[in-house]
């Protein structure tokens, strides 16, 4: 266990064995993940592309290069979200997040105090001293999570992500800065 919290939930590296609770995760919130997470919902449809899923990432976090941690329901260890920290570049000093949660778990806070306490680790663990929040300005949560964390809105990207099977959309950067 990495981070704790509520006395109820719990922010974990990712592990190989980790494969079945995130296909559980990615098929039960297909709808949620296919419009800002469709290579992570495409690569969960099947506990046998979880669990290469799994293993890579679990590679990349012991490589440095990507941060996969789960936020789990401490006493079932059920999976209730997933925070990247993602576009690491140690030259820069900068990182960004990207996360989701399940549906039943929407609205409770729980990503907020996730991307705190993973905010602090990516300061004074991996050295980090920006950290990047790029979401869509109709996902209001999502803002909501950048703003409880003090991240400041930088700019409009235009047209920086395109969703499958649409056009480009432009997206809201934030940013924090290690103080």
């Amino acid at each position: 266990m990495l981070f704790n919290f509520n006395k109820i939930f719990t922010i974990v590296p990712v592990e190989d064995k980790d494969y079945w609770k995130l296909c559980n995760f990615a098929v039960a919130n297909e709808e949620r993940l296919k419009a800002y997470f469709p290579l992570t919902l495409a690569k969960n449809l099947t506990p046998e592309l979880s669990k290469i899923f799994a293993t890579t990432k679990a590679k990349n976090f012991k490589e440095r290069s990507e941060f996969l941690f789960l936020i789990r329901k401490d006493q079932v260890k059920d999976l209730v979200g997933m925070v990247y920290i993602k576009e690491v570049d140690f030259e820069k000093k900068q990182g960004e997040f990207a996360y989701c949660i399940g549906y039943q778990f929407e609205g409770q806070g729980i990503v907020s105090k996730a991307i705190k306490a993973l905010s602090n680790y990516a300061f004074d663990v991996l050295g980090l001293e920006t950290l990047q929040i790029i979401s869509h300005k109709s996902n209001l949560g999502s803002i909501k999570v950048a703003e409880k964390n003090n991240f400041i809105w930088k700019e409009t990207l235009p047209k920086e992500y395109t969703p499958p099977n649409k056009e480009a959309l432009d997206m809201e950067l934030y940013e924090l800065y290690k103080s």
